[in-house]
């Protein structure tokens, strides 16, 4: 159509970019794939297969039981879980009695988890049984009314020592089991919720740019338009398996992995944690055809000693989110496993993917930064790029990337002033992201706006110096930050960790970027670290590596 933007030139086959149609709710697009598709495998665990009807059961069972315990439409219930059947099982039986799922990091203990469960109000809690008797001291005192535990243990019989070894099922005083509850109310099914498509299905907590977290408030029509849109752009159906690598507790794995596959006509692998050697494993074991994961997942397939193409000899494609990829790595994964590796992006505030490289399309690298582009907008989506004024910059030109569409957000959980500072009246979302849009549509994301670093007054994106590090050979795994100088304002520092038997200096790391970049680019610091701080979703902490200078 000649009033559709001009990116749609480079979408696959069949697709414009009108916004995709989508079902009132997940559970509605659920219902319909257990009509369709009863006795197809939907959730795989090892050496366990779970049908589509054997898990549509399970969440009705652990919907009524939830139903006795007062859980409703409206309600937030917290869920702390690794990439384990039960965390899909969860999800579904919420969202069938009209609850709102608060995701949640493994990682948060004490006051963390206790900050987030007291500014959603949660009157629920489901967590691994390990973790039991410290999330009950943690949670005394809160909304929580009830708790309940699982195993990841449970619906596997392997016990692979790389994930299990040292491990125990634990029965957790006060809280309930989620199988036992499963097994007590076989034949269930809940009350009729009615769950419509502006109702919250996901709560999920981000820091922003800037001050304490703030909980985005994702609707059953933000999760499926993008969920819908993404399945479309790869094609995903019969025949396709996707493995859950991208943490179920991060917006990624909860929607582009979890919400979407559930939803289509694949089942979906569960490994628990990443552990590259099983995740390599898992590829051929199952015919694993789709993944999305970090960068950090496709570094850590790298660094093991063993591993080629014919590894992934069932893949179609692979996607990486959560930051964009430096060209080398791409170039040097293609080469040892045969595959391209495609950038997708999305924010919290969009229910995940949303901008994404083309499937089979090989990104083009801006020749004014080097970046790599993150992809165009998905069906559905609109974006530009402003200047500091919110005006539209010319194609080619710096700007703050802005995004409008059914996959965005409506709001932050009870923080009007939050949300009016990132939500326009018209729809249109600010990243925080500084982008270029080119002249075909191509987005390259340039760095964050808070990241900047302003050396002696010249602007210098980390992303930029990072990816020239990327291009030594001995480099693992490189970050960027800007520490205070009172000669120039701020100098480039660079973090770097190196590959197993790798020696170079540091010296010469600086040396090998002098060659690539402006002289006020280059790093006037180089440190040498073992391992990079991250998150558990696999981002490199910059903040704290900023702290530490």
């Amino acid at each position: 159509m000649a009033d559709e933007p001009i990116w749609t030139a480079l979408y696959p086959d069949g697709l414009s970019a009108a916004p995709p149609h989508v079902p009132t709710s997940l559970v509605t697009a659920w219902s319909d794939r257990v009509a369709a598709s009863p006795e197809s495998p939907c959730l795989i665990y090892f050496d366990s297969t779970l049908t589509v009807r054997r898990v549509d059961d399970d969440s009705d069972a652990l919907a009524a039981h939830l139903q006795d315990r007062g859980v409703g439409r409206g309600d937030v219930v917290g869920v702390q879980l690794q990439n384990i059947p039960q965390f899909a099982i969860a999800m579904l039986a919420l969202w069938k009695v009209g609850a709102t799922v608060l995701i949640l990091n493994p990682m948060y203990r004490g006051g963390e988890l206790r900050r987030l469960i007291d500014d959603s109000r949660a009157i629920g809690f489901i967590g691994l049984d390990r973790e039991g008797e410290e999330a009950a001291s943690t949670l005394a005192g809160s909304t929580v009314a009830w708790r309940m535990t699982t195993s990841d243990l449970d619906l596997q019989s392997e016990d692979d020592p790389r994930l299990f070894e040292d491990a125990a099922r634990v029965v957790v005083d006060g809280a309930d089991d989620l199988l036992t509850a499963v097994q007590e109310n076989a034949g269930r099914t809940p009350s009729a919720a009615e769950v419509r498509a502006e109702d919250a299905a996901l709560l999920t907590y981000t820091s922003g740019t800037t001050g304490p977290p703030k909980g985005a408030l994702n609707t059953h029509r933000n999760v499926l338009s993008t969920a819908v849109s993404f399945n479309a752009w790869q094609g995903i159906g019969a025949g396709d398996v996707v493995l859950a690598v991208a943490p179920l507790f991060h917006i990624t794995g909860a929607v582009a992995t979890a919400a979407a596959t559930l939803i289509s006509d694949a089942p979906l692998v569960f490994i628990n944690r990443l552990h590259p050697e099983v995740m390599l494993e898992s590829f051929n074991r199952h015919r694993v055809s789709v993944t999305v994961g970090a960068i950090t997942v496709y570094n850590a397939l790298l660094a093991l000693d063993r591993g080629d193409a014919a590894d992934l000899g069932s893949v179609r494609w692979l996607y990486s989110g959560g930051a964009p990829i430096p060209p080398s790595t791409v170039e040097r994964f293609q080469e040892r496993f045969g595959h391209y590796i495609h950038n997708i992006y999305g924010m919290t505030e969009t229910a995940s993917a949303v901008i994404g490289v083309p499937p089979g399309a090989r990104a083009p690298v801006d020749g004014g930064s080097g970046t790599l582009s993150i992809g165009v907008p998905l069906p559905g989506l609109d974006a530009r790029a402003v200047d500091t004024d919110g005006r539209e910059v010319a194609a080619g030109q710096e700007g703050e990337l802005q995004m409008r569409g059914p996959q965005v957000m409506p709001e932050y959980l009870r923080k009007p002033e939050e949300t009016a500072h990132v939500l326009s009246a018209d729809g249109w979302l600010s990243s925080g992201d500084v982008a270029i849009i080119d002249e075909d549509g191509w987005i390259y994301l340039v760095d964050r706006l808070k990241d900047q670093i302003n050396a002696s007054g010249f602007k210098v994106w980390p992303r930029e110096v990072e990816d020239a590090l990327y291009e030594h050979p001995d480099v693992y795994e490189a970050a960027v930050v800007g520490a205070p100088d009172e000669y120039r304002g701020e100098t480039v520092t660079a973090y770097v960790s190196l590959r197993p038997g790798s020696s170079t200096t540091a010296a010469a790391l600086q040396e090998f970027t002098k060659e690539r970049l402006a002289a006020y680019k280059y790093p006037r610091h180089v440190h040498i670290i073992d391992e990079l701080p991250k998150t558990q979703t696999g981002k490199i902490k910059r903040r704290d590596l900023r702290d530490a200078v």
